[in-house]
């Protein structure tokens, strides 16, 4: 197959796509603008099976590079003259990775602003000056990382450049979070073409009104794309049929031994960035131009003789400088055509159809030690389009043996001859500019999150999990060794695992029950937490939920946010060991992807306080991060922000992992835990019939539209309140562990919550109830019964009920039936 320019009177490359899916562009003129900027392909990705792939972006079809700077350029002349005067103030945002290269070129067009782009490679020493997620995005965690703290600081216009505006949700996101931290009034939209539905315009414009500001919007072209019904169903079928067609020979052509190629170091211009991730201003753009000309002849120098047809291809962010080398080679006439185009680790169906955008696949793994880990990237259009060379442009922290045995061996078979040009990596500081910077020594960045379906059952956007899978590791313990080594200074409780518990059908009723009985109280308070958090916290907060007790009421505050206010918040999951500390290299890790300041953390429950003091100490060695915890009930009057202060039932409470994504409790354990890991805990797979996980969330969150005028007028009213924590928790508990004799808070466990994880994980002795208790106890009191253990009830407790462990354990003190006995 060889690609050539397509004539769309003739064969539309989103035919193939059309006719299958039923999907439809629509525009003004019938969208017969639309169809000759954009194809259609098909992607696995659970949220948006298709895919509006650009013919002048020069990302995934290679396209005449003076095209692509063109579509760009004449973009940023047409906000120039939107701006007037203000152009002089402006910045220009682009958004990684797609939009990398055609932000930049609307900076050119605009002539005097400074560019940045957004990026997904964190650098060390660069502290985040804010970050975003994209909703539909195959890879969503976006950094702002300029060199200049106060590139964005400014009050002047911010040009923000996509390659298209759907929903407009990662726009939305993104002035939210920029303009909490440095107001502006005016925003501009750049976009190659515009597909929001009308309700997502409208949205805009509630949106700008709300904000005091104005938002403007520029594309090439504008329309809807219509869906039939069940589109996503369908599309994963396509993919699911022409998969294994996609990876076929094609894409896994072996490179020939001893892989010939010339590399070709680029004479850069000191003090030039290779691109925008840190910031590019006029005058870098000033240098560059006049040493395009140099570049292009060491390339031209490069290229065999009598080169037809020579694709320049850049790199996933990469694509602004490869661009302009490849406008400089097509001007000096060095080939007879020039074509340009990027690599991406976006996976894509390829169909061999002239009718499909995306005829044919490379794959080929990441070598540019990527902080997410290893990972399949792809270059798509290019094998058999007949290319007599390719020139692949790579910074030096790119260019590794992994370049050379993955990307460069790909494209062998494919071309008659293999360029690598290695542009200098910039490293923001250093002086002098621009300077190798090595690819990631033996001590690499830290992983990136466990997400489901292949850690826990959530949602892959619902949670990321900051630990380490030990799902082969035997970890648990019967309950009553594990108390007998806790409590005689043997061993701490995270370095091992109880058994979990497996509810009877009665206890499982009662669940049920519970969850019937509060989901609309669990709703209102997930309600008003979010609300507190978003109205006093940070207008984009990002979620990190105590593992595991907090983490589905970080997916409930997740999916608040998203219902009521269009927000798609990052939401993390980390863990937190009493007497240990919270994991740093969890901290590490999100200091590295995301502004400290904008972290929240989130549990499910106060009992005594102990974590709360807990996290407080741990993050007394990490500026910038807010010890102030917020949980979904305060009954122990600990901290500021909270749902409610009652002490009922929440029915996540009732059960263990099967409510909280099949993840058992976190593991510090030094054998399994090194240095440079994250915290460990299992995924209990086998446990899936019994999963509820899912079905807690979504019966909590169908009740978000009935409480919302509650939470409304509750979050009015405590924002005006005097929260300010009692500890009269504490304070009971003190009292109860002198009066019963325990003489150890860490024994005493109060609120229903802690009640129920002391007679599903530990060795109870004795439970006390506020008397008159009523149907919020009926599982503790099951529970209680199944093991044994006397329920008292007392008067004058702040508490609904508080689980006492057994103060003095040993064998002995378990009976013959297995059940727990008093202490004497």
């Amino acid at each position: 197959m060889r690609s050539e320019a397509i004539d769309i009177d003739t064969v539309w490359p989103g035919t193939w796509v059309a006719r299958r899916l039923g999907v439809r562009l629509d525009g003004a003129d019938g969208g017969e603008r639309l169809r000759q900027l954009l194809g259609l392909a098909l992607r696995r990705n659970p949220k948006r099976a298709h895919l509006l792939v650009s013919q002048v972006l020069g990302k995934h079809v290679p396209q005449s590079p003076a095209t692509v700077y063109a579509a760009g350029f004449g973009l940023g002349e047409r906000v120039r003259e939107l701006l007037g005067v203000s152009a002089a103030s402006a910045v220009v945002l682009g958004y990684a990775e797609t939009a990398t290269g055609l932000g930049h070129c609307v900076a050119d067009g605009l002539g005097t602003a400074p560019y940045l782009h957004s990026t997904r490679r964190p650098v060390p020493g660069v502290r985040p000056a804010g970050g975003f997620e994209e909703a539909h995005s195959h890879a969503t965690s976006h950094l702002l990382l300029p060199e200049d703290p106060g590139l964005l600081a400014g009050d002047g216009p911010l040009v923000l450049v996509d390659d298209e505006f759907s929903t407009g949700n990662t726009v939305l996101n993104t002035i939210r979070d920029l303009h909490a931290r440095h107001p502006r009034g005016h925003y501009v939209v750049v976009a190659l073409v515009d597909m929001r539905s009308a309700a997502d315009r409208d949205r805009l414009t509630a949106f700008a009104a709300g904000l005091g500001a104005r938002v403007d919007l520029i594309a090439l072209a504008s329309g809807t794309v219509t869906l039939p019904e069940e589109v996503l169903a369908k599309g994963r079928a396509l993919v699911e049929r022409y998969e294994p067609q996609s990876a076929g020979p094609v894409g896994a052509a072996a490179a020939p031994a001893g892989l010939p190629y010339a590399r070709v170091a680029l004479e850069w211009p000191g003090g030039v960035p290779d691109g925008g991730r840190h910031g590019f201003t006029p005058r870098h753009r000033e240098a560059l131009e006049a040493a395009l000309p140099g570049l292009a002849r060491q390339v031209a120098a490069a290229l065999p003789e009598r080169a037809g047809r020579v694709l320049v291809l850049g790199t996933e962010e990469l694509m602004y400088a490869p661009l302009r080398l490849a406008t400089a080679l097509e001007e000096s006439g060095a080939a007879a055509e020039v074509r340009f185009s990027s690599t991406t680790r976006s996976p894509v169906l390829a169909v061999d159809d002239p009718g499909y955008a995306i005829r044919t696949r490379l794959v080929f793994p990441a070598h540019d030690a990527p902080a997410d880990g290893p990972g399949d990237r792809y270059a798509y259009n290019v094998a058999g389009a007949g290319f007599d060379a390719v020139v692949a442009v790579v910074d030096s922290a790119g260019d590794t043996p992994e370049l050379r045995t993955g990307l460069l061996a790909a494209l062998a078979p494919h071309t008659g001859a293999v360029v690598l040009a290695v542009v200098p990596s910039y490293a923001p500081g250093a002086a002098g500019g621009p300077h190798r910077q090595e690819p990631a020594g033996p001590e690499p960045s830290l992983p990136q999150p466990l997400r489901g379906p292949a850690f826990s059952s959530y949602a892959p956007e619902d949670v990321g999990w900051l630990l380490q899978d030990l799902s082969a590791v035997e970890l648990e313990a019967p309950t009553e060794e594990r108390e007998e080594a806790i409590q005689a200074g043997g061993a701490h409780y995270a370095e091992s695992l109880p058994v979990e518990y497996q509810p009877s059908a009665r206890y499982q009723e009662l669940y049920q029950d519970a969850l019937t009985a509060s989901a609309a109280r669990v709703a209102r308070a997930v309600g008003t937490v979010t609300e507190t958090v978003l109205a006093e916290r940070s207008p984009s907060p990002v979620l990190v939920s105590l593992a595991r007790a907090g983490t589905p009421v970080g997916v409930l505050m997740r999916r608040w946010a998203a219902a009521r206010h269009g927000l798609d918040l990052p939401h993390y999951a980390v863990s937190i060991v009493r007497g240990r500390g919270i994991d740093a290299n969890a901290l590490r890790w999100l200091a590295a992807h995301h502004d400290p300041a904008d972290v929240v953390f989130v549990d499910g429950w106060t009992g005594k306080g102990a974590i709360t003091r807990e996290l407080r100490e741990a993050l007394a060695g990490f500026p910038g991060f807010d010890p102030e915890i917020v949980v979904l009930a305060d009954p122990g009057s600990c901290v500021r922000t909270y749902g409610t202060r009652e002490d009922f039932l929440i029915p996540s409470a009732c059960l263990n992992s099967t409510v909280s994504g099949l993840v058992s409790r976190t593991v510090l354990r030094s054998d399994l835990v090194g240095p440079g890991d994250f915290h460990g805990a299992k995924f209990y797979r086998e446990l899936a019939a019994a999963d509820v996980s899912t079905a807690f969330v979504d019966a909590v969150a169908a009740r978000f539209d009935q409480v919302a005028d509650a939470v409304d007028a509750e979050v009015k009213e405590l924002l005006a309140a005097d929260r300010t924590p009692t500890w009269v928790g504490w304070a009971a508990v003190e009292r109860i562990s002198e009066e019963y004799g325990i003489h150890d808070v860490n024994l005493v466990k109060p609120g229903v919550g802690e009640t129920t994880r002391v007679l599903l994980r530990r060795v109870p002795w004795k439970i006390l109830a506020q008397r008159g208790a009523g149907p919020d106890l009926d599982h503790v009191r099951l529970l209680a019964g199944q093991r044994g253990v006397p329920v008292e009830e007392v008067d004058g407790l702040p508490y609904t009920c508080v689980g006492l462990i057994h103060p003095r354990f040993t064998r002995g003190a378990t009976g013959a039936d297995g059940k727990a006995v008093a202490a004497p």
